[in-house]
């Protein structure tokens, strides 16, 4: 799939370049209590920490992303233990796939193991250089492990 194609020739201009757009991706890193979120560029290319939501206002949020943006389809992080088993987390996140779908039902929906993933995020900030306080911030964490899911699903298309 091309995104970008230039006309063969000895000059180049904007009447030679077609862009071909497609819509964002929405990355949901699904918790009881707060969820976060990440979204790819228009081209898909890059995954950026978008925002953190309490869970109960996840639906009208993105009702109310995707009434403002083109957004394609969902990438949920789907929790599993080191074997690949369920986790005590999965039902819950199975039961809001359900009622994802149902709330969009013209988006598609794809599930990506989210295992290691909060591990990463912590990881990002120790390495970020920022102090114990900023840290502690879990929204935080949350934005960036579904910056980490969505990057992961991004490279593997």
């Amino acid at each position: 799939r091309c995104l970008v194609h230039w006309n063969a020739g000895p000059k180049y201009s904007l009447e030679s370049c077609c862009f071909a757009f497609v819509s964002r991706v929405i990355a949901i890193d699904f918790g009881l209590k707060r969820t976060g979120l990440a979204v790819t560029d228009s081209l898909r290319i890059i995954a950026t920490a978008l925002d953190t939501v309490e869970t109960k206002d996840l639906l009208d949020y993105l009702k109310v992303y995707c009434a403002k943006y083109p957004v394609d389809g969902f990438v949920i992080g789907l929790p599993a233990d080191l074997s690949g088993r369920p986790t005590d987390a999965t039902p819950g996140v199975l039961a809001f796939i359900k009622v994802l779908e149902q709330t969009f039902p013209n988006h598609w929906l794809e599930t990506e193991d989210e295992r290691f993933t909060s591990r990463m995020a912590q990881q990002t900030l120790v390495a970020s250089g920022r102090g114990k306080m900023a840290r502690r911030d879990k929204g935080q964490l949350d934005r960036i492990s579904a910056t980490i899911i969505l990057q992961g699903w991004l490279q593997r298309r």
